[in-house]
């Protein structure tokens, strides 16, 4: 079973400019930069607490929460990591698992309507997670990041371009190394959207950096759809 809070086309959208983050991932207060980020045009947040000297328990739960809140004023989606129970807690718009987290199936069982993505390194995880209900995937990393702790390698544009060719249709998203300078060759291969952290959260001035990624995304669309003569 499929479904989600989205129709296609707007969850396509809503891809376009994906900010992901955790209080451990940001310079500057966290809620400040998610800020920062929804002034600059991001268009969809995920919640991403992992990692080295990251929150834990109620303090975890009441950032997420206020994060979530800020989202919701602003009409951007809100996907919570991994988490399932925090997500539903929240009452978050959705979950995003990787290969090693929750199985998607499971997950999709948990959470009903809400938006379910899928982290996907070649076809056959990617396949697999349509199985089991994603509304759309993640793929990469793209290229090299020292974000995530725990990475694979970078497997480049070909990896986005490899699915679409073998007939990967539902929405997709770059992930991995994407800043402002690569994006536009990220949405060229086939990708929906991009999906980013420390291009935006550790940046001097998040508003900027924001900006940057969705001016590249939308002119790198405008290119791909005048190619094409139609839209994905």
């Amino acid at each position: 079973m499929r479904g989600n809070l989205l129709d296609e086309a707007a969850l396509r959208r809503a891809l376009s400019v994906y900010f992901i983050m955790g209080s451990n991932n940001c310079r500057k207060d966290p809620l400040h930069v998610l800020s920062e980020a929804i002034e600059g045009g991001i268009t969809l947040f995920q919640f991403r607490e992992k990692g080295s000297g990251a929150l834990k328990g109620k303090e975890m739960a009441e950032l997420a929460w206020n994060m979530r809140q800020l989202c919701r004023r602003h009409s951007i989606p809100f996907i919570v990591n991994d988490d399932v129970d925090l997500a539903l807690e929240v009452d978050a718009d959705g979950v995003h698992v990787g290969q090693e987290d929750e199985a998607a199936v499971a997950v999709r069982r948990r959470i009903g309507s809400r938006i379910l993505g899928v982290s996907a390194y070649n076809l056959q995880e990617a396949e697999t997670a349509i199985r089991n209900g994603a509304d759309y995937l993640g793929v990469g990393p793209l290229f090299a990041t020292m974000t995530k702790e725990d990475a694979k390698a970078a497997s480049g544009l070909a990896s986005v371009s490899e699915l679409r060719e073998r007939g990967i249709r539902i929405p997709v998203v770059g992930i991995g190394g994407i800043t402002a300078m690569n994006a536009g060759d990220v949405i060229l291969s086939g990708a929906d959207g991009v999906s980013v952290i420390s291009a935006i959260s550790m940046a001097e001035i998040p508003v900027e950096a924001a900006s940057a990624l969705k001016v590249a995304v939308r002119e790198a669309s405008q290119r791909r759809t005048g190619q094409t003569g139609t839209g994905r």
